[in-house]
């Protein structure tokens, strides 16, 4: 099928017609992408074990109705959208497989959406670039992987800044719609989606081309339904501040560097060094590609098209790292969306490396498998804790009569969830955190006190006590030592086993 000639804006710029970019050769490619993306992600999907934040995420789903809104409204606001999606999904299944699946299916979503968008910043072939390199990108295949929101969060930050460019360049009223939609979506699905929000803003105080500042004004309105539909998580962020995110420790360049690394595809320096040059190939050249031929582009457009990607992917990490020098709230995965332009202005760099292109594009995709394979055998950017080997130590040791308390109320957020997947009902009496015959909103948060430790001796033989990340620096916390304080002088540890990030101890009484 033969290319149409883009077609003039009126800025003196010009735009590759959709019909030049879905071309029969260009969806047959993109759905060979993802295809293979569906292997890479679907491949080894349960290896790792389910870790806090994805049991999290499935007992949240899990809650009742009343109990549900009630903790969003509480402390868990932030990625509402993903428990609320998921909370449909899990009506269809409740195995590890299936529940990381919907992570998988945003994952690949991402690809034809990767695809449109570097498209109408620059072509077809950028494009599929594009959507070539995130196919093999092994952080965006670990978040495919996980029982959270980054991979929904990255689709729906690429659909946002599609809308958005669309709405610039053409000016339609379902760009403008759409764009609202999916930049509220964003906000909901993780609150750092502001971040790109504001860089979206920043990017049109520079007009682009002659009819810029009209663009600017069309856009008011849509900001505006934005900002409204967008109030009440950021009145919940105002109501919380940082307390949800007080455990983030203070950012410093190794970890900036360990998250640069990470992005770029988990293969170290040299992968990294080259997406760097990459970028600079883009950046350095006056002539983009924005048609077949490598001209007829405006230079307007082509120095706003690079400031944009630039503001997209630096603004939010230097803004927080600013910020995070009094009060830390660096956490690398949070910046996964800054993922896509790091890609785009790598395929544009690569691109415009006409003889030597395709060698390139081989060694990056080359790096990229051994990244994502690495990725397999060990994770790269966290350490999952041993839940799951603490609830079935409980479950396999305990006897009929035998209470359990954890010491911090989170901690039994991964129990109920392992103890779902084993189908056992039983186990041990929990004593604490209980405000039911299940889990409500109270039992994510709070801690038990002294008297009701002390109280255990008159109804319980044994108690079996669950700590969780309880030590810094080497020293127990406080919790842990009033609970062994509380327990000393009516029962004796008998019993005491240690997982990552998990203690399990058993308590007789004396």
């Amino acid at each position: 099928m033969a290319a149409k000639r883009p077609k003039n804006n009126g800025d003196g710029s010009q735009h590759v017609a959709p019909s030049a970019l879905w071309t029969r050769t260009s969806v047959a490619v993109l759905a060979c992408l993802v295809a293979t993306a569906t292997v890479l992600r679907f491949l080894f999907l349960v290896r790792k074990p389910f870790w806090f934040d994805e049991c999290f995420s499935v007992e949240v789903a899990r809650l009742r109705w009343s109990d549900f809104f009630k903790l969003l409204w509480r402390r868990e606001a932030n990625m509402s959208l993903y428990y609320l999606l998921l909370r449909g999904w899990l009506h269809f299944g409740s195995s590890p497989f299936f529940i990381r699946s919907l992570s998988v299916i945003f994952s690949l979503a991402a690809l034809p959406a990767i695809f449109w968008l570097a498209g109408e910043l620059f072509d077809r072939r950028v494009g599929l670039l594009s959507a070539l390199l995130l196919t093999f990108n092994a952080y965006h295949i670990r978040y495919a992987q996980e029982a959270r929101s980054y991979s929904l969060f990255v689709l729906l930050t690429i659909l946002s800044s599609g809308f958005f460019i669309a709405s610039l360049r053409e000016k339609p009223r379902y760009s403008r719609i759409g764009y609202v939609i999916t930049s509220v979506l964003a906000v909901y699905a993780h609150l750092y989606a502001l971040l790109l929000l504001a860089a979206h803003w920043l990017s049109v105080r520079t007009p682009v081309g002659a009819n810029g500042t009209s663009c600017s004004r069309a856009l008011r309105r849509a900001w505006i339904w934005i900002v409204v539909a967008s109030s009440p998580i950021v009145i919940f962020a105002a109501k919380t501040g940082a307390g949800p995110i007080r455990w983030i420790p203070k950012p410093g360049f190794h970890d900036v560097l360990e998250f640069a690394e990470s992005i770029a595809g988990n293969d170290g320096m040299v992968l990294l060094l080259i997406y760097i040059a990459a970028c600079f190939s883009a950046l350095a050249t006056s002539r983009s590609p924005a048609t077949e031929s490598f001209s007829n582009s405006s230079s307007s457009w082509q120095r706003w098209r690079l400031r944009f990607l630039l503001l997209w992917l630096l603004f939010p990490i230097v803004f927080v790292l600013l910020l995070s020098l009094a009060r830390p709230l660096f956490l690398g995965r949070y910046f996964i969306f800054c993922l896509p332009p790091f890609v785009i202005l790598a395929a544009a760099g690569i691109r415009q490396l006409r003889r030597v292109w395709l060698l390139v594009t081989a060694i990056v995709v080359l790096l990229s498998l051994r990244g994502t394979f690495s990725y397999y055998n060990h994770d790269f950017d966290l350490g999952r804790d041993g839940s799951e080997a603490a609830t079935n130590y409980v479950l396999d040791h305990s006897q009929p009569g035998d209470a359990i308390l954890f010491h911090i109320s989170e901690a039994r957020v991964p129990y109920e969830f392992f103890r779902s997947i084993r189908g056992a009902h039983g186990g041990p009496d929990i004593v604490y955190p209980r405000h039911g015959d299940r889990l409500d909103y109270r039992d994510f948060s709070g801690k038990p006190n002294a008297d009701l430790l002390r109280s255990l001796s008159a109804r319980y033989s044994r108690v079996w006590v669950v700590l969780m990340s309880n030590e810094a620096a080497g020293l127990a916390d406080a919790t842990t030592v009033m609970v062994n304080q509380a327990l000393s002088g009516t029962f004796v540890e008998t019993e005491e086993e240690q997982f990552p990030e998990v203690e399990v101890r058993l308590y007789r009484r004396r």
